[in-house]
């Protein structure tokens, strides 16, 4: 069989295009051996194979080379065809795949779920040896609604629309359709259209000029394949809306004092009761640590592949056969879904002591079936070792590896043999397998009911692990242990936020391509079909921490470029190391921090370092000393104290450098410490040069290459809808480079990413983005109406253009005024947090404002609770609040 690839592309001096695919005839995918092309005119390459007559498809992609280096290719999608015996040769004329401007369109999020079609191929049958097929991605293409193709052609309805033919959609989010070339003359000349199946009639034309063939006559037994085109979509733009809300807030009839993957699937209802399409989680990893309420915190994973036990719906799950058990865990049930909160402790001890009683009556048969064995061959690389991590946990009554004796280190033919089945440990490391096959049976099983009604699951990837994970004990090359995760300061935490997780070792994770992240996206993808990236800042820098310090001020970015002393001398500040770097206090300011106390804490935690500074003594010389010094004192007195002791370890104007002494990072935030007060006018006036210098142009070029490195391998690997959560400091390059790839931004409007606004301006939000009132974060609408009357009165007036006196409550009609102006706003996506949909009816809307709040970003120690007041069934059945959300959406166009 003659393939031909012939492709127009207009290349310069040096340039060579080649072609690289599925088979050993394109090199297997290796582009080492892949095949070049030859020159012909006109822009025209063209390559011919002979291929084995039993071949039934290729994939194929092409790329440019210069001295053999790659330096451009096509979009990661592959060009695809499938082959025919009857023909005996084939002419691919196939356009260069460049990213598409409608990326998002070609995700599983509409493929799979918004835009999904059924298999109704409209198959044409060609009876002659002369055929030519044509192809077109068309992805944003409603399931009621089919392409078209009309042209100068008879067989093509001579450009009447209503005789024009349907394509087929098996390929979604490619359609194709197959024409008798002898049917045909040249030149070709047609366009697609969309159809509505429903009131078979012409929705639009597509847009530009028509499109022309004119290709050499064909000969008997000769395909010709057209690839590469895109539809040119003239529709309006396509927006949608949904729901934020974690898994373990929500309530149902059935559920077991926490959310559940039930109620999720009663959440899928509602969503598209009103209108919705999405519904975005918080992360649903396993965090068990310690088995009390600190576990309760979901951006702490122990694994980035399990899943908490907690999400098992026990009714879904399947009955006890003992009555008296049974009865016993019904009256549990009852108690703790009263509660208004969360009970973490006695949700995760009560289920899983329900879920083991299970086990050991079913357990055996579930874990012997096919299903099982199946779900183990596909997850055996994570499940062992984290079966094996969950037992030695608890065995040694510690998630801290490093006190597990001869398992401190990990050692794969050693857990292997803790887990083979002759173990004394395999009851338990079985248990795990059986709790995680019912969290994937059944998720995967919602994720479907997902898809089936419309509905798209969005899950959140957190941007570390803990220190104390499965991953760091299993692959500890990956991270640098030494610094911590966390946050400059910020709206959220003045001092900074400090996550406690390890940092990543990037150049480690480049050698194999980013293989752990890559494994960590594709395995989000069994269950959901967008995700956004928690502080998607790290991609570019994280903010590191030493692991001295409990606070985030006294971090810095990494990778970064600091200062020599050289350089900062250069801006006319003279570099006194001793003066700058070590932590110390005028004994001016003592009193502003411990006011009456002062005497008392310069004699027992203070030693004199000159006339008028004071320093801390060696055994509180950290925070990290203070911290454990003061562990279990609550009273006013010794908080005070703490935090005075806190604010001066932080008294630096510069840190040095972990990884080279003679390097040095300015202090963030350094214009509001004590040590800066003491600066003269003219040092003050140099280190502000350099500060600004450091901290909004230095590093905008090198942090941008760093993203592309880190993020287009890792966009590249997955077809969910990718989203980032762009806040905080955000450095001048990240818009970019997040526009480049498209991935959606985050934007809220009390956030402007705008400087000297104090409101985002909604009208102009970019369209890839997502839009919302409040993050998990951060306090609902009505909750933060009341923090701070001055903000909320200019908020009332110059935003919501309402006259007068802002009143004390964020009643029902302003509610209802901010989330429409959310849902007009331009953004592909306005996904609101359940509390504020709430907000918009007072039959609805919970007493206690306070109570809606998730968490507290300043508080490390957050008991993360909070549940909704009403059950999925009675809001399913809220008709007055339903119909106000069915009609904010539809007015404002989205779907």
């Amino acid at each position: 069989m003659k393939v031909t690839f012939i492709i127009n592309f207009h290349t310069v001096w040096g340039q060579k295009l080649y072609v690289v695919g599925s088979i050993p005839a394109l090199g297997s995918w290796d582009p080492v051996f892949a095949k070049e092309m030859v020159y012909t005119d006109g822009g025209n390459w063209q390559l011919t194979l002979d291929l084995p007559e039993d071949t039934e498809y290729v994939e194929y992609r092409y790329f440019i080379s210069v001295n053999e280096k790659r330096i451009f290719e096509e979009w990661e999608k592959n060009h695809r065809i499938s082959f025919d015996k009857e023909f005996s040769k084939y002419s691919l004329y196939d356009y260069w795949q460049v990213r598409p401007a409608n990326l998002a369109f070609y995700t599983s999020a509409f493929t799979h779920s918004l835009f999904a079609h059924p298999c109704n191929t409209h198959e044409r049958i060609v009876k002659s040896d002369k055929k030519i097929s044509i192809k077109v991605g068309a992805p944003r293409i409603e399931k009621h609604q089919s392409v078209a193709i009309t042209g100068n052609q008879p067989c093509l309805g001579d450009w009447n629309p209503d005789k024009a033919l349907k394509l087929s959609c098996d390929t979604f989010p490619e359609w194709h359709i197959d024409l008798d070339a002898s049917e045909l003359h040249n030149p070709l000349e047609y366009k697609f259209i969309l159809y509505d199946n429903n009131s078979r009639s012409i929705v639009s034309w597509e847009g530009g000029e028509n499109r022309v063939l004119d290709l050499p006559p064909q000969a008997n037994g000769e395909a010709v394949v057209i690839s590469g085109l895109y539809y040119r979509d003239v529709q309006p733009l396509w927006r949608g809306a949904g729901t934020v809300i974690p898994v373990f807030s929500l309530r149902s009839e059935n559920s077991f004092g926490t959310g559940d993957l039930f109620d999720l699937r009663l959440l899928i209802d509602w969503a598209r009761k009103t209108g919705q399409c999405i519904i975005q989680t918080l992360p649903m990893n396993d965090t068990t640590m310690t088995h009390t309420w600190v576990d309760s915190y979901p951006y702490s994973a122990i694994s980035i592949f399990a899943l908490h036990p907690m999400y098992i719906s026990l009714n879904w799950l399947g009955e006890l056969k003992d009555k008296k058990k049974a009865d016993f865990y019904a009256e549990i049930q009852h108690n703790l879904n009263a509660k208004e909160a969360v009970d973490y402790e006695l949700v995760v001890k009560y289920k899983t002591a329900y879920c083991r009683d299970y086990f050991e009556q079913e357990g055996l048969q579930c874990i012997e079936n096919e299903a099982f064995n199946t779900f183990y061959t596909q997850n055996e690389s994570w499940l062992l070792p984290y079966a094996a991590y969950c037992y030695l946990r608890d065995k040694n009554g510690t998630p801290e590896f490093s006190q597990w004796g001869k398992f401190a280190n990990y050692d794969k033919g050693a857990i292997q043999a803790l887990c083979a089945k002759n173990s004394e440990a395999y009851p338990e490391i079985a248990f795990s397998y059986f709790l995680q096959f019912v969290l994937h049976t059944q998720f995967s099983s919602v994720s479907e009911y997902a898809r089936k009604n419309g509905i798209v699951l969005k899950g959140d990837i957190p941007i570390g692990v803990n220190r104390n994970s499965v991953e760091t004990w299993t692959e500890p090359k990956y991270f640098n242990m030494n610094g911590q995760a966390g946050a400059p300061p910020d709206d959220f935490s003045a001092n900074g936020q400090n996550w406690m997780f390890p940092t990543y070792n990037w150049e480690e994770m480049e050698k194999d391509g980013y293989a752990w992240w890559k494994k960590r996206f594709r395995k989000m993808s069994d269950y959901f079909d967008a995700f956004r990236i928690d502080h998607i800042l790290g991609f570019f820098r994280i903010w590191e921490i030493p692991l001295d310090f409990i606070q985030g001020l006294c971090g810095h970015f990494n990778p970064a470029l600091p200062f020599s002393r050289n350089e900062i001398e250069q801006y006319g500040l003279t570099f006194n190391e001793a003066r700058f770097t070590t932590p110390h206090i005028h004994q001016k300011f003592l009193t502003e921090l411990f006011d009456e106390l002062t005497s008392e804490v310069k004699g027992s935690f203070l030693a004199q370092s000159s006339s008028n500074h004071y320093v801390l003594k060696p055994f509180c010389n950290t925070q990290r000393k203070i911290e454990k010094l003061f562990e279990g004192k609550e009273d006013l007195k010794s908080q005070r104290i703490k935090e005075g002791l806190f604010a001066i370890a932080n008294e630096m104007l510069f840190l040095p450098d972990p990884h080279n002494e003679l390097l040095f990072h300015p202090r963030i935030s350094a214009m509001n410490s004590f040590i800066y007060k003491e600066l003269s006018e003219s040092e003050r006036y140099a280190f502000d040069q350099l500060y600004w210098h450091f901290f909004y142009r230095r590093h905008t070029e090198y942090w941008k290459l760093q993203a592309y490195k880190h993020l287009v391998p890792l966009v590249a690997c997955t077809d969910m809808l990718v989203c980032g959560e762009d806040l905080g400091m955000i450095p001048d390059s990240v818009p970019e480079v997040m526009k480049k790839l498209q991935i959606l931004s985050l934007e809220i409007e009390r956030m402007p990413k705008t400087s000297h606004r104090e409101f985002s301006d909604l009208l102009s939000l970019p369209y890839n983005s997502v839009c919302t009132t409040s993050t998990h974060d951060m306090t609902p609408i009505r909750n933060w109406w009341k923090e701070d009357p001055d903000k909320t009165q200019r908020y009332f007036n110059q935003v919501l253009l309402r006259v007068g006196v802002a009143p004390d409550e964020c009643r029902e009609d302003l509610a209802r005024q901010i989330i429409s102006n959310h849902l007009e706003t331009q953004s592909m996506l306005t996904i609101l947090p359940l509390q504020d949909w709430f907000a918009i009816d007072d039959s609805i809307k919970r007493s206690d404002i306070e109570s809606e709040r998730i968490n507290v970003p300043a508080n490390s120690r957050h008991y993360w609770q909070y549940r909704m007041h009403i059950n999925l069934e009675e809001l399913i059945k809220a008709d007055s609040l339903n119909e106000k959300i069915s009609f904010l959406i539809r007015k404002s166009g989205r779907h």
